[in-house]
């Protein structure tokens, strides 16, 4: 290994994480809550998620392979034996992998669809609610990541 084959999958690894977790914040903060002002169409979120979901499943997998790269090339298995922010990374993948390729294609998109059907704002407001969970997940994971790929210590 060479500094700057672990730089390079660094770099890659953030930039996958860059554009996940920003969509992420985009269809949170943004997406969301204009569709919500201008009458809860949840046909046209799907339609715009949809889109960004192609884009979530590949930069998810990138993020995966790239961060499996970092722990080979520095030979860091064992800190996951007591870093708390790694298993974070590794459960808020787990989590938005099993959302992405598991949940939303065979189960979450019918419900909602049909929900949505008899009560629009009452399913953009659980959208709403469950995306600023998994957004609130990803910023806690990656200020830990950051702070503890940095040295920092628990807080």
């Amino acid at each position: 290994m060479t500094l700057n084959d672990y730089a390079l999958w660094r770099g890659l690894h953030v930039l996958a994480i860059v554009f996940w977790i920003g969509g992420v914040a985009f269809v949170t903060t943004i997406l969301i809550p204009a569709l919500r002002r201008s009458g809860n169409d949840y046909a046209l979120f799907e339609k715009l998620e949809h889109r960004f979901g192609l884009q979530a499943k590949f930069s998810t997998q990138i993020a995966m392979i790239s961060g499996l790269m970092m722990l080979h090339l520095s030979d860091s298995w064992s800190r996951l034996a007591d870093t708390w922010w790694l298993w974070a990374m590794i459960a808020t993948w787990c989590i938005f992998t099993l959302m992405l390729f598991v949940l939303e294609p065979w189960l979450i998109h019918r419900v909602l669809h049909h929900k949505a059907q008899i009560d629009p704002a009452a399913t953009m407001a659980l959208l709403q609610r469950l995306h600023y969970g998994l957004l609130s997940l990803s910023l806690i994971t990656v200020a830990g990541g950051v702070i503890g790929a940095h040295g920092g210590a628990w807080f």
